[in-house]
């Protein structure tokens, strides 16, 4: 009865793990959660199925005594001993594998090289290498080109996910196609999917681009032609992520999936071992270390995994100890909350907060490095190959990318355009953050260019050309437009002139920050509504006793604070 019964558990178990592997597509790696998850799943399983088919043999044959004291051992729990002596071991390797026992390891993941600003990033002569469009914006675009092509827009929809790549030297945005829904993925199916779209983030227009055979194994599939399901088919052990639309040189689609393993332990110090390609029109699929991946593809180490191993090494390179307590040298990547509503509540999540530059045929992340206490100042920034995994850091102190673009806000604050997220360049040796700014419907609207190390110097254009050029005036100190500077004066006569306030507002303070220009400390005072008003604090001392959340009274001309009146206090 007994090895019955150990039969019929250990065909019932494999059946039900064979479906849930079929299902959930846990990586078979003792370095994978999920497979740990399933084998303690199965152990389960195994020993409920053992007991209950044992109780039922010796009922069914007369073995009540026996029935009985199996039954015993499964109320006193001792059935559940093995998985939770397995669960009591995997716990205590992870913890053994966290940055508390291994800061070094993580630490050494990721090597960061020293670089010149003006010496890496080559200067920025024109304006049809400069990606300023962010996911929404392109989702627009292309969803308004599909639009148009009524033989395909009722059958598939424009995925969500777009990739940035450098396609023949030029940036550029691209998303497949996806079925709309699993009866149009059975309705379609043998031919697959028709193209994709392709979006070009310098002349803001979008293209439909037909595949030279339809994609049958891509992400909106179903069973077999589910593409993460045809790869786990096919690489069972891999533990794969990332998975993205790109297109070679020559247009031909692909999906791409990184390969990731642990570095510390079994569960600790996530990187990237290599690729696997895969072409959707046939299923047909290659991996390739990570040294040796095709030069066309752009995406291995995606940015979250590449700030993540930068926090790491940040971090922890001084110790473990040192990152809790002292936090001497200690440094991160710049953050953001999902929204200001989560911000005012309390509840935002801190998200990593990068941009993408163009640079030698590869795509780079680029994102600003601050201290750990976590304030509104840069003290240098990295770019990330992610294509290689290769970074550079740069010891640039300046504005952090949500102050830029709360300072583009603000020259134009009275229409309440939005920026986004800012590209970096190099203007006549400058870092210079360039953005687009938006009105509330998502259209471009005004270009704008901020100094890095003086946030304080910013121009707008209505083309990236004319924004441009008057940066370089500004930079040069030559005659900028008025109308579009308003923190900069034509002549030294103006400057002396004291200003008329042209009205006063009340206003609630979201963040105060000090700014160093030309010998003067200028406090720059942002408002709840991104508003930003500035005034030196020679000429009013009391400035320095304000903080975040004061409600104040001021009187303005412009940006320029004149005075306030506090109306909290």
């Amino acid at each position: 009865m007994r090895f019955q019964s150990i039969l019929i558990a250990l065909i019932v178990t494999v059946i039900i793990m064979a479906v849930t592997f079929y299902f959930t597509l846990f990586a078979i790696n003792v370095r994978a959660v999920g497979f740990w998850a399933a084998l303690i799943a199965a152990v389960v399983i195994f020993l409920i199925v053992k007991a209950v088919s044992y109780l039922v043999l010796c009922e069914i044959k007369g073995g009540v005594g026996t029935a009985e004291k199996e039954y015993q051992n499964y109320r006193n729990g001792k059935l559940f001993l093995i998985p939770a002596v397995i669960v009591g071991v995997l716990i205590l390797i992870a913890i053994g594998g966290s940055t508390m026992f291994h800061a070094g390891k993580y630490a050494s993941i990721m090597t960061v090289e020293d670089s010149v600003f003006k010496e890496d990033l080559a200067e920025t002569l024109n304006t049809d290498s400069i990606a300023l469009m962010d996911t929404y914006s392109a989702q627009m675009l292309g969803d308004r080109e599909i639009g148009s092509l009524s033989s395909v827009v009722s059958q598939y929809d424009v995925s969500g996910d777009y990739t940035q790549i450098d396609y023949n030297g030029k940036p550029l945005k691209v998303a497949p196609l996806e079925y709309a829904g699993f009866f149009k993925w059975i309705n379609n199916r043998s031919q697959g999917i028709p193209g994709y779209v392709t979006v070009d983030p310098v002349s803001m227009s979008a293209d439909y681009k037909e595949a030279s055979q339809g994609m049958k194994y891509v992400p909106s599939a179903y069973l077999g032609q589910d593409l993460a399901r045809h790869i786990r088919m096919r690489y069972p052990t891999a533990m794969f992520g990332n998975l993205h639309f790109e297109i070679d040189e020559k247009g031909t689609p692909y999906y791409v999936a990184s390969v990731y393993t642990k570095k510390v332990m079994l569960f600790g110090g996530t990187t990237v071992k290599g690729a696997i390609i895969v072409n959707p029109a046939d299923g047909s699929s290659q991996y390739y270390d990570a040294a040796d991946v095709p030069r066309w593809v752009d995406v291995v180490f995606d940015g979250d995994l590449l700030c993540q191993q930068y926090n790491w090494y940040g971090k922890l390179q001084n110790g473990f100890i040192n990152s809790v307590i002292g936090k001497k040298g200690c440094k991160r990547v710049t953050m953001y909350s999902a929204s200001e509503e989560e911000e005012d509540s309390g509840d935002a999540v801190p998200l990593n907060d990068y941009g993408y530059v163009a640079k030698d045929g590869d795509i780079w992340i680029y994102t600003g490095i601050t201290s750990v206490n976590g304030d509104s100042s840069n003290i240098g920034f990295i770019m990330a190959n992610e294509r290689t995994g290769e970074t550079h850091y740069y010891e640039v102190a300046g504005a952090d990318e949500k102050s830029a673009m709360s300072a583009a806000e603000g020259e134009v604050q009275e229409k309440r355009y939005q920026a986004s997220f800012p590209s970096l360049i190099n203007v006549d040796g400058e870092p210079t953050y360039i953005m687009v700014l938006k009105d509330a419907s998502g259209l471009v609207k005004l270009y704008a260019a901020v100094n890095v190390e003086q946030y304080n110097l910013v121009t707008t254009g209505d083309t990236q050309e004319e924004c441009l050029q008057k940066y370089r005036k500004l930079l040069g100190g030559g005659e900028t437009d008025p109308d579009s500077q308003s923190g900069v004066n034509e002549n030294t006569e103006e400057q002396s002139r004291p200003l008329q306030a042209e009205g006063e507002k009340n206003i609630t303070i979201s963040d105060i920050k000090y700014i160093d220009i030309d010998g003067n400390t200028y406090v720059y005072i942002i408002t709840k509504e991104n508003e930003i008003y500035r005034q030196k604090v020679s000429e009013n001392e009391e400035l320095l006793f304000l903080e975040p959340g004061d409600k104040i009274t001021v009187s303005y001309n412009g940006k320029e604070m004149i005075s306030f009146q506090e109306n909290n206090r």
